[in-house]
């Protein structure tokens, strides 16, 4: 929903009426993942994506009829498939999609996004009926099918929370606000957290990592990396999270650095299972040795992380 949010809050103040089409089953090669929305209105705007433009203008009539009819339905689109519709999927795969009318539940959810509010949608795909349960029904922030129904977790935005404005920090921000996270940098050295290195952060907070940590929401929507390679720094902010929900928690350093920070923290008390929610040595091993490679090694695990990927080649991976 949060890929159409813009558009959705402008057509609602707009009194527009809107149907919303959901990929709710893919099989095969299918181009756009489980949840993906693509919105209709009657006046013939559109707005997101269900396949990446090859089955957008079927699915635009099909929302042009349930719009008149009032009544939610499920299309399905594929390869050879007598029951699809008269288009196909160019990369060979086959979805599903529902396609409904925005009511009051979409309304209540929509103000509860726009709050930043966890909640989950759970949709009953034969008589359409919706209800909202406040925060998250799943542990994974990904949609899922099960039987008629159709459950949709909508956390807070991702943010991400860096401790450590050093230079790898640098690109790091920049690809995390590309990616869509909001991106909070801390660093107790002013001469280190400042605008000028860091212009797209959205907030920049001169402060010891347990003092700003403790000022920050932290839940399975937010993600912690530790880059500041010092004790004094690292130990404080690993402290302040390893009690609480986060997504993630990354560690820069060698595997003697983590031992030696794990030993630390053994010895004030924290467990094995704490210990093993940190990810050090932190990121993906691509190769690379720049800030920049080391950057995205790190964002390429957290994204493994939040979406359940395996981190392995797609060559590699099961079909």
């Amino acid at each position: 929903m949060r890929e159409v949010l813009h558009e959705l809050n402008e057509w609602t103040r707009e009194g527009e009426e809107i149907a919303i089409a959901t990929v709710i089953e893919t099989w095969g090669s299918s181009p756009r993942p489980l949840g993906s929305k693509m919105l209709v209105t009657g006046s013939g705007k559109m707005a997101g994506s269900v396949s990446n433009g090859c089955i957008e203008g079927a699915v635009f009539e099909e929302a042009q009829k349930v719009l008149k009819t009032r009544k939610p339905k499920v299309a399905a689109f594929g390869v050879a498939d007598d029951v699809a519709f008269d288009v196909g999927l160019a990369c060979g795969g086959h979805i599903e999609v529902f396609i409904e009318p925005f009511g009051a539940v979409h309304e209540h959810l929509l103000g509860m996004i726009n709050q930043d509010r966890p909640v989950t949608l759970r949709t009953n795909l034969v008589s359409g009926e919706a209800d909202l349960i406040e925060g998250l029904a799943l542990e994974s922030e990904l949609p899922r099918r099960e039987g008629d129904l159709f459950i949709e977790p909508f956390r807070r935005p991702a943010h991400l929370v860096i401790v450590g404005a050093i230079h790898i920090a640098i690109p790091l921000h920049r690809l995390a606000k590309l990616m869509g996270y909001r991106v909070a940098v801390i660093d107790a050295r002013a001469k280190f957290a400042t605008g000028e290195r860091f212009p797209e952060a959205d907030e920049l907070i001169v402060a010891w990592p347990d003092e700003a940590l403790a000022k920050i929401p932290i839940d399975e929507s937010t993600y912690i990396v530790v880059l500041t390679h010092d004790p004094k720094f690292d130990l404080p902010a690993l402290r302040s999270v390893l009690k609480q929900k986060a997504g993630y928690i990354g560690a820069i350093g060698s595997r003697k650095t983590n031992q030696n920070r794990f030993d630390a923290l053994r010895k004030e008390g924290f467990t094995e299972e704490q210990l093993a929610r940190v990810h050090g040595p932190i990121g993906l091993d691509l190769g690379g040795r720049g800030a920049e490679e080391t950057a995205l090694g790190i964002l390429a695990e957290i994204t493994a992380v939040r979406f359940g990927g395996s981190g392995v080649s797609m060559r590699e991976a099961r079909a």
